[in-house]
């Protein structure tokens, strides 16, 4: 969740996202046809995490093959569920497939890098009346795995998907990832965030961002807020307290309960 695997713009990316970190490395490639994989498309690979969790934790047998309707993703990822959105749909799944990782996480030893991409093949199943059925996706073994892996999964608040800014739904991902439910939360340095977003945009342009999304406290679950540490600029986040009513009706089953992912 806090890697830059995710192009974070609306437009179309080809150049590469080339990072890294110590023992880390994640180089994200796109083609010019289809361009790169972004943090929207990603709702798709969530959709499908929350299923495997759920088979895996009702005892029921997990593939890498996954079979949907477009209307049980485009409703679970909170999408309109008219034509448009299902153009939209097929747009990602195509950006999912031909977008390439290579990465060194998971991987024994820093030399070795697992190279896949997000879907490896997808397709439309049609009826002989020109009925969509559904769409069928084989997912890599990269992502299979980390899914099953429960140290590995993360809840996320329904809220997420009404986050409509790439840099604030990535930022949300990271300090879920790294703030967890810590009550003293955690503390990143911004020039530290923008070098792990792989955004494309300056230093200064992606502090601006930053500093307007903690203007609209918009992030479901954490307050924010931005600092100083001996001279460097820096974000802080703290989960926020629950609200006791809330969560009484959650239990109650009227309100929406979080996602895995």
């Amino acid at each position: 969740m806090a890697w830059p695997f995710f192009s974070l713009a609306k437009s179309k990316r080809v150049r590469p996202i080339d990072f890294r970190m110590g023992e880390v490395s994640i180089l994200v490639e796109a083609t010019l046809e289809h361009g790169m994989a972004t943090i929207w498309d990603a709702d798709v690979l969530i959709w499908i995490a929350s299923q495997l969790v759920e088979a895996r934790d009702a005892g029921r047998a997990t593939s890498r093959l996954i079979f949907a309707t477009p209307h049980e993703i485009l409703t679970f990822t909170r999408r309109g569920t008219g034509k448009a959105s299902y153009e939209r749909l097929r747009a990602a799944l195509d950006r999912l497939q031909s977008t390439s990782i290579a990465t060194t996480i998971r991987q024994r030893g820093a030399r070795r890098r697992h190279r896949f991409s997000w879907i490896n093949e997808w397709r439309e199943i049609i009826a002989a009346d020109g009925r969509a059925l559904g769409i069928e996706m084989i997912i890599p073994d990269w992502f299979y795995e980390g899914v099953l892996d429960h140290a590995l999964v993360l809840t996320i608040d329904p809220g997420y998907f009404a986050l409509t800014g790439g840099l604030e739904r990535w930022l949300y991902r990271i300090v879920r990832k790294h703030g967890g439910r810590q009550s003293g939360g955690w503390s990143f340095e911004v020039a530290h965030l923008h070098r792990k977003s792989g955004a494309l945009s300056p230093l200064k342009r992606f502090a601006f961002e930053l500093r307007a999304i903690v203007g609209r406290q918009a992030l479901p679950g954490y307050r924010l807020a931005l600092g100083q540490h001996y001279g460097c600029p820096v974000l802080r986040f703290a989960p926020v307290e629950p609200d006791l009513a809330d969560l009484a009706l959650r239990r109650l089953g009227r309100r929406p309960v979080e996602k895995s992912v």
